[in-house]
């Protein structure tokens, strides 16, 4: 597959449409948002018709089910414009329902398509460092498997239509885990009077030592929570956890305790900064500062 359209260029997008480019593939781009940052090496498509058309692959990287539903099934939409052999390729974080409904739509057309939601930010973007779930046809994952690799770190097929969704929001469901428990630590060892340095240096070698404790911990203590995800699009996908799992009939009680922080999180107006700023609302409550002095 030579020529790609990436629709969607907030942090994720810009980061695949970069690394699309240096893979030496002719890319297309198109953004809801006027004024946003251009990407070189890319033709800027004035409508989702001009960006879709005659494309190898299409790539959606959008912010969540509202935008999806008009980007893409819309009146004027992906759907409308699109034609066979393009191959449709979500890698947005949405409902596993509209996931389904988008696998329908587009089989109704004769269209391939395939969910592969992304597991990175702005960092692994930026790096072609990404790591995509995918749902779909094994073979239309053969013919877009160069494309995806291009961005990424590796590539998983999770099953048909929808897979790559639900583990997307499994996925998400730890993060939000990690972040609530890296909090809870934080905020119980300073109050506890420990030495919040020597805190993260035992967090960093011991078995319960994870990527995201080490770096948003070191973050935590410098006080810098600039956005790499926001805070409030990690609300988004606690939603989108708690709806699958009442779907399927799975408790996620940790998941209810993260969506209440957020919730406070979003009340004190903390909603675009990064996600692991929801740690600040744990420590204001409990009356300590994490900042290293």
């Amino acid at each position: 597959m030579n020529t790609v359209a990436v629709l969607g260029l907030g942090t994720i997008g810009r980061g695949i449409a970069a690394n699309l480019v240096a893979a030496g593939h002719t890319v297309t781009v198109w953004n809801r948002t006027a004024g946003v940052v251009e990407v070189g090496g890319t033709h800027v498509a004035p409508t989702i018709a001009d960006a879709v058309r005659g494309q190898d692959a299409v790539l959606v990287c959008l912010s969540d089910d509202a935008a999806v539903r008009a980007v893409v099934l819309g009146e004027d939409g992906v759907l409308a414009h699109v034609a066979a052999p393009t191959v449709v390729v979500d890698m947005s974080t949405i409902s596993v329902a509209l996931s389904e409904a988008e696998h329908a739509a587009f089989a109704e057309r004769g269209i391939e398509m395939l969910d592969a939601p992304v597991f990175g930010s702005k960092g692994e973007a930026a790096v072609g460092g990404l790591w995509v779930v995918v749902g779909g046809d094994a073979e239309t994952l053969t013919r877009v498997r160069p494309v995806l690799e291009a961005v990424s770190a590796s590539v998983h097929h999770m099953g048909p239509g929808g897979a790559g969704a639900r583990m997307k929001l499994v996925g998400n469901l730890l993060v939000a885990a990690q972040l609530q428990s890296l909090g809870e630590g934080l905020t119980l060892a300073r109050a506890a009077g420990l030495d919040l340095r020597r805190v993260l240096e035992v967090v960093a070698v011991a078995d319960f030592r994870t990527p995201i404790y080490d770096g948003v911990g070191a973050a935590v203590l410098a006080g810098d929570y600039t956005p790499a995800f926001a805070l409030h699009l990690m609300r988004k996908d606690v939603g989108l956890i708690e709806e699958l799992a009442r779907q399927v009939g799975a408790k996620v009680p940790g998941v209810t305790v993260a969506a209440q922080t957020l919730d406070a999180a979003l009340a004190a107006g903390l909603g675009d900064l990064n996600a692991s700023a929801l740690i600040r609302v744990l420590a204001e409550e409990a009356g300590v500062e994490l900042a290293a002095d």
